[in-house]
């Protein structure tokens, strides 16, 4: 009876184990589709910075051809239009005066060299809108007219560089001129000066306002447990994320503060406003069905401006769209000011470890040329640094691994009388000063360090792409190769759950080697459980990052040459 026990509890564990990392780490949730569009959401506003611009329907042609389409439906303003002008490049649209056409040059969606590039934004008429614009809110019940979704804007010029800014004009024909001013610099970050002129004869006030439209959850969501991606942002100084689950149950979600920003993120890429950092905002996450497509939004509105008669007002804000480097955003956040603007990467909840230790390994990748070797550098710095306390607990496990033999005439002897079995163990172990538990305490103390440079693996961007040596190209992906076709001996693409590549393999067969160091559990069914434990973690690592299972694979062989050296220095048989 008690063996049975003991199965069920062990494969309890397992269970346990293997689906709570699966919920974690696994596969992602399929999308849920967008809900029947009712009359009340048709006639819904996406926000109360209101673009109310239906999105026009998708022709019948491949999604390249309709973005380039879309992008020849307005006169344009071209963005770092030559090759050696910055790290973007696209338009800014004339009509409604958006930044909606951004590509990221130095990144691709692939490792092929081929492949194409990231594409941020794209203009209402491609697949999957995505963009930004600035503006002026009138008061409630005013009758002043002001750019809208469709008001035409004139450019002082046709190009957009860090040398050269443009400035938009619109004039409401009603005495109220309306200038924006932009400019970029070499990285990411977009500076919006909004003016506006006062040409009449009474005061008006007008409500400063930014926001972010993107049209339809994307399609390379990843649902991952563990990694926040769609709206967020920082007031005061507290972050706040919503899912894109969020908001179709609740429509509309607030915040408010000061020194902040706002804006929706992507694993690896950002699109943020950033309001002067002095001012207070009202800022929203909203959503809403239009034309059946999803319209998530994020604004803010700062306070209200009197524009005296033949006056002038004026704000600067500004717009983060880009990749997500650590190293940039820190920039960004010490140069500008920007209230915890590090936080748009998704550290978690060990940012303490996640942050220092990614520092750490961009250091080394400087040093020894490879975020590979940085991984392993790591790993023996770790080691190092728990060396006093896995000490320990190895010479725990080997004086345990010693006892062995004497623990087994004590089973067979009190075969039959549990109880005493029980308490002649407990008295082997305190005259031999023995703790069976003590094994436990370098996994125990591992979990948060494991979990932080997981984190670092799998949001930060330096680590995309990142090429290991031989087949391993990219540290933030799987191992590509695959057992159950001879690591593509056999031309044949097995399932996701049977592709069990190199390093995992290694990863398994060092996690058994080094189970067979340690003491087995006194009960032999739990035994063959946990001999069944490196099996089954060969095949869930088998879907994590390459540099996670080759830290863990090293990790093991480091751990197994600490154990045999002291198993050896106590006598124990190895």
């Amino acid at each position: 009876m008690t063996d049975q026990k003991n199965l069920v509890l062990a494969i309890v564990l397992s269970v346990v184990i293997l689906f709570g990392f699966q919920m974690i780490f696994g596969t992602p949730p399929p999308q849920t589709p967008p809900a029947p569009q009712t009359d009340e959401q048709r006639a819904q506003p996406t926000g109360p910075v209101s673009e109310t611009r239906p999105t026009p329907p998708a022709a019948p042609v491949d999604a390249e051809t309709a973005r380039a389409g879309a992008l020849e439906d307005t006169v344009r303003v071209a963005i770092n239009p030559d090759l050696d002008d910055g790290r973007v490049t696209g338009s800014i649209a004339l009509r409604g005066g958006r930044i909606d056409d951004l590509v990221l040059r130095d990144y691709q969606e692939t490792v092929e060299p081929d492949s194409d590039l990231i594409v941020l934004l794209s203009p209402a008429g491609a697949p999957s809108p995505y963009y930004a614009k600035f503006g002026w809110e009138a008061e409630p019940g005013s009758t002043v007219a002001v750019p809208d979704a469709e008001a035409e804007w004139q450019a002082n010029a046709g190009r957009l560089t860090a040398d050269a800014p443009v400035t938009l004009t619109w004039d409401n024909g009603d005495g109220l001129r309306f200038s924006n001013r932009i400019e970029i610099d070499d990285q990411y970050m977009f500076t919006v000066t909004q003016r506006v002129e006062n040409h009449g004869d009474t005061p008006v006030v007008l409500r400063p306002n930014g926001l972010i439209n993107r049209t339809d959850e994307p399609s390379a969501l990843l649902g991952f447990y563990i990694l926040h991606e769609g709206p967020l942002g920082v007031f005061d100084g507290t972050l706040q994320e919503v899912d894109y689950d969020d908001l179709r149950e609740k429509q509309v979600i607030p915040g408010a503060g000061r020194q902040g920003w706002i804006g929706i993120t992507d694993k690896y890429w950002l699109v943020a406003l950033i309001p002067d950092q002095q001012s207070d905002i009202d800022a929203l996450f909203s959503m809403a069905v239009v034309d059946r497509h999803e319209k998530f939004q994020v604004d803010f509105k700062q306070p209200a401006l009197t524009i005296a008669a033949r006056g002038a007002a004026e704000v600067t804000n500004r717009l983060f769209a880009g990749a997500k480097e650590v190293n940039q955003l820190d920039r960004y956040e010490q140069s500008l000011g920007i209230s915890r603007f590090d936080l748009a990467v998704d550290f978690g909840w060990f940012y303490f470890l996640t942050k220092p230790l990614f520092y750490v390994i961009h250091y080394l990748h400087d040093v020894l040329g490879n975020i590979g070797l940085a991984i392993l550098a790591v790993t023996v710095m770790i080691k190092l640094v728990f060396f006093p306390l896995a000490n320990k607990s190895y010479v725990a496990m080997s004086r345990m691994k010693k006892l062995q033999p004497e623990m087994t005439k004590l089973r067979e002897k009190f075969s039959d009388d549990k109880r005493r079995q029980q308490q002649e163990m407990m008295d082997l172990y305190k005259r031999e000063k023995a703790n069976p538990l003590a094994g436990c305490l370098p996994i125990l103390v591992q979990i948060p360090v494991f979990f932080a440079l997981y984190k670092v693996l799998f949001v930060t961007l330096e680590m995309r792409h990142a090429p290991f040596y031989g087949w391993i190209r990219d540290l933030s992906a799987r191992d590509p190769t695959s057992l159950f076709n001879l690591f593509g001996l056999v031309p044949w693409t097995p399932p996701d759950f049977l592709g069990i590549g190199v390093w995992p393999l290694i990863m398994g067969i060092t996690m058994w080697l080094q189970q067979k160091l340690n003491p087995p559990p006194p009960d032999p069914t739990q035994a063959r459980i946990m001999m069944m434990l490196p099996f089954v973690f060969t095949f869930m690592f088998a879907t994590f990052p390459a540099g996670l299972v080759i830290y863990w694979a090293w990790n093991n062989l480091l751990s197994i040459a600490q154990q045999y050296v002291i198993m050896r220095r106590m006598g124990v048989k190895v």
